[in-house]
């Protein structure tokens, strides 16, 4: 069997080309551009290097991003005050926090400080709480991406059982919904899980987010699945053991190129979203 491989970077670089059109006609219609506000607190170089792709990925397509750096020492305070000063700027059309922010900042409550219209990264409670509903709303930027990627290649979803590892706030909890609102049966399960190995050896469609290396094993994962790693570590390897896979699963994402391409792609998308809407 040849699987087939779920090409986050070609679908991310297809959708680009598509949104440079619709930001040429939307500043050529109304003299603006998209902007996305971007803040980093503090000096992770992982998380400098996320903030600089975002931006790239913003200007490839024709849109502005505006850069805040904040020190390491920024308190929830005035963390909290600059989002404020984000959601009243006209000029911004999304916000996006980069996580993780120091220990001493209370991100759950800076993440909800943002304005639901701008929330592009789908961070918020509210927004989570609309998307499980299906109701409108900026989905998290990795699972969303994820269900982008599926559908481009006719991965169909209905009546299959989705087993998500992990259940974090931005990926594994927001991927189990999505995946149900796609009609799938979905299992949720995470580093604690008992007997973890029994529920993986059930999925039709496997979903990788637990961010440790290869902690899900190839021989747990049965033939002809489909395997959807969302994670990335050190030497090229995700969440999943990939690479006994290759030739007996249906379809797969490479790490890296399946599903970091997507999330970024994701959040481009739904900042020019958030721009068509609020500048008509």
């Amino acid at each position: 069997m040849t699987a087939l491989v779920l090409d986050g970077k070609l679908c991310a670089k297809e959708t680009e080309n598509r949104l440079q059109a619709q930001v040429a006609e939307l500043k050529e219609r109304t003299g603006r551009t998209p902007i996305l506000a971007t803040i980093l607190v503090g000096a992770d170089p992982a998380s400098a290097t996320y903030v600089k792709m975002k931006g790239n990925a913003c200007r490839r397509v024709g849109m502005d991003s505006m850069a805040i750096e904040l020190p390491e020492t920024t308190t929830t305070e005035q963390l909290l005050a600059k989002i404020n000063e984000l959601n009243n700027n006209p000029d911004v059309h999304g916000i996006l926090l980069q996580h993780p922010v120091p220990a001493q900042v209370d991100e759950r409550l800076c993440f909800d400080a943002i304005a639901a219209h701008k929330d592009v990264d789908g961070v918020t409670c509210l927004g989570f709480g609309r998307m499980a509903m299906q109701e409108p709303a900026y989905g998290a930027a990795t699972p969303a991406g994820i269900m982008r990627l599926l559908e481009a290649y006719d991965v169909n979803l209905e009546g299959k059982h989705v087993v998500v590892v992990g259940r974090s706030p931005i990926l594994g909890k927001p991927m189990a919904m999505m995946m149900l609102n796609a009609n799938a049966t979905v299992t949720i399960c995470h580093s604690r899980t008992q007997n973890l190995s029994e529920f993986v050896k059930q999925a039709d469609v496997i979903v990788g987010a637990v961010g440790k290396p290869e902690f899900i094993k190839a021989e747990w994962i049965k033939d002809g699945a489909v395997v959807v790693d969302a994670g990335y570590h050190p030497g090229g390897v995700g969440d999943i053991e990939l690479s006994p896979l290759v030739n007996r699963v249906t379809a797969y994402t490479p790490v890296p190129g399946g599903v970091g391409p997507m999330t970024i792609n994701t959040l481009i998308l739904q900042t020019l979203e958030s721009g068509l809407k609020q500048l008509g």
